[in-house]
């Protein structure tokens, strides 16, 4: 597979390219799939549905890998937290995380409770072409712990930072939890076919350095370690969005960092070196215009040049993006990465 090959830094034809929510609501088929279900929950738990939006952008943009359709709230919502997805306000969790008693109060081995994902991971493995990669996926245990706490997407994260500086052994305690439960997910989602595993901390941004690396960072060295250790041959990638001014300290045992869309590629190849593949980071909005995409995407197979490097996008794909720009962006990088 050529995106396993340029997780490992070995030399492709040409730069793999996925993009990060390559399946949603700016194509018809997903918003036809996703009418199916009762709710957005629902169809995360339906195993037939979930294969089938994960295997459209394939079809329609023909990426080099497929992502698990899947939301990274699963894993609270099984560990105990009542969760809903309500239209314009998105995740909702009625009961929050507040001190080392209602961290006790989590059910244990929630990661056996997710069959369905396991099961829509084999069904997708099973249907994809065995030149596309799969990859599985967990959000990161400080932004699951965000979510956790706050009770929803937040913009400040006041409770999430109170706990941290008033109560931090609470927050550690929260956060080994969830890395405990985020391991055994991910292992089994290798074992049942994933090819590739990511983990994304999306909230990243929301901690000045010296508090993400303490407990942000320290949480996913951790992970990727013990996944690299379990399972050598699947290729770790970490997308910490926001954390460009200090990308240098991150260090750890895996393979591919994600490089979020407001530090420039080039900044992040001399910051990073060598030590792993990077990918991303076309700005989504450029995909609204075929000039701007195509030379934002240019300047990027540019500095990298096809060397150690996935293209994708700086963060998630937009819900009224035109798609026959995602379709040229995909043909774009291959026929362009071809000549270097």
């Amino acid at each position: 597979m050529t995106f396993i090959k340029a997780c490992f830094k070995e030399k492709t034809p040409y730069t793999p390219v996925w993009f990060m929510r390559q399946a949603g609501r700016y194509l018809d088929e997903y918003k036809a799939t996703r009418a199916k279900a009762k709710n957005f929950l629902d169809l995360c738990q339906n195993v037939a549905l979930s294969s089938e939006i994960t295997l459209q952008p394939i079809e329609i943009l023909d990426v080099d890998a497929a992502i698990l359709f899947s939301d990274i709230l699963v894993l609270p919502f099984e560990m105990g937290l009542p969760l809903e997805f309500k239209s314009g306000e998105g995740p909702v969790f009625s009961r929050t995380i507040e001190n080392l008693d209602s961290i006790e109060s989590l059910r244990q081995n929630a990661h056996k409770r997710l069959n369905y994902v396991y099961e829509c991971v084999a069904d997708i493995r099973a249907k994809l072409s065995k030149d596309k990669a799969l990859i599985g996926f967990s959000g990161a245990p400080w932004t699951l712990a965000t979510y956790m706490i706050e009770g929803a997407g937040s913009k400040a994260y006041e409770k999430s930072k109170k706990i941290l500086y008033t109560q931090p052994r609470v927050l550690h305690a929260l956060l080994e939890r969830l890395s405990d439960e985020i391991k055994q997910y991910l292992s089994l989602q290798i074992k049942a076919g994933a090819n590739a595993v990511m983990l994304f901390d999306s909230w990243a941004n929301a901690l000045e350095k010296e508090a993400y690396l303490a407990f942000g960072w320290a949480y996913l060295r951790d992970i990727a370690a013990f996944l690299k250790r379990e399972f050598p041959k699947t290729p770790v990638i970490i997308f910490p969005r926001g954390t460009g001014v200090f990308l240098e300290a991150l260090d750890g045992n895996f393979d591919v960092l994600g490089i979020d869309w407001q530090t420039p590629m080039s900044v992040a190849k001399a910051k990073v070196g060598d030590k792993f593949t990077l990918q991303g980071n076309l700005e989504p909005a450029r995909i609204y215009n075929l000039d701007s995409m195509k030379k934002g995407a240019l300047e990027i197979l540019q500095v990298m040049q096809n060397k150690g490097h996935i293209f994708n996008l700086g963060h998630g794909m937009i819900k009224d993006l035109p798609r026959e720009n995602a379709i040229e962006l995909v043909k774009f990088v291959r026929e362009e990465s071809s000549k270097f």
